[in-house]
């Protein structure tokens, strides 16, 4: 239940330095913010984003202002009059835009990925098979051997090995990957210096890998 309306902020903010505090309280709180992106996208993916078109609340706004308060009285050789709650909400009101700034910006690295793959299965359906390492020439796949010009050269497991079923295999892998994670994939190949090289599919933002082929 939300808590009357400067009430919490009145048992934190009791006494302030000197009028300089502002700007130095600001500017850790801000700062504060930045440094948390990660802990913030976190809470956001938690509650499961937003709907479209409605803004979440506040997810680190509280904490961030209490932490950095904290820190700012532990930094404080010196305490002054009483703080005006204005001050506070005007702070407050900074840390808010900064927050949704911040889930903006990841929203939109979201939208650019899903795009990016809906353009990369488009192409591969529409055209030749595209190599997924250099995404810049056509693989070819004979006697179960699969080709590029980039020098890609991956003995398959299976002689009955065709562009299509590769094809396929590449699309069912992408799409197993995207329905749990938003985030684009990377493409390589082991060095085979033990056994025969294999081509890879990882994530770095979920920490995933599958061998496909």
């Amino acid at each position: 239940m939300a808590e009357p309306a400067g009430s919490h902020r009145r048992s934190l903010y009791k006494q302030v330095r000197p009028p300089h505090w502002k700007e130095a309280f600001r500017q850790g709180c801000l700062a504060r913010m930045r440094n948390s992106r990660d802990r913030l996208l976190n809470k956001y993916r938690q509650v499961g984003g937003s709907a479209p078109g409605t803004a979440p609340s506040t997810l680190l706004v509280q904490e961030v202002m209490e932490e950095e308060w904290n820190s700012f009285q532990e930094d404080s050789a010196q305490l002054g009059l009483s703080i005006d709650l204005s001050v506070l909400e005007e702070i407050q009101q900074e840390l808010i835009d900064e927050e949704q700034s911040i889930i903006s910006e990841y929203e939109k690295s979201l939208q650019f990925d899903e795009q990016c793959l809906s353009i990369m299965l488009a192409e591969w359906e529409a055209n030749s098979l595209i190599c997924p390492v250099c995404t810049k020439y056509n693989l070819r796949v004979t006697g179960g051997v699969v080709v590029c010009q980039c020098g890609l050269n991956i003995p398959s497991h299976s002689p009955e090995l065709t562009e299509q079923k590769l094809r396929a295999c590449l699309e069912a892998s992408l799409n197993d990957h995207s329905a749990h994670c938003p985030h684009n994939t990377e493409f390589s190949v082991t060095d085979g210096r033990e056994e025969k090289p294999s081509l890879l599919m990882t994530c770095l933002a979920c920490d995933t890998w599958a061998v496909i082929l």
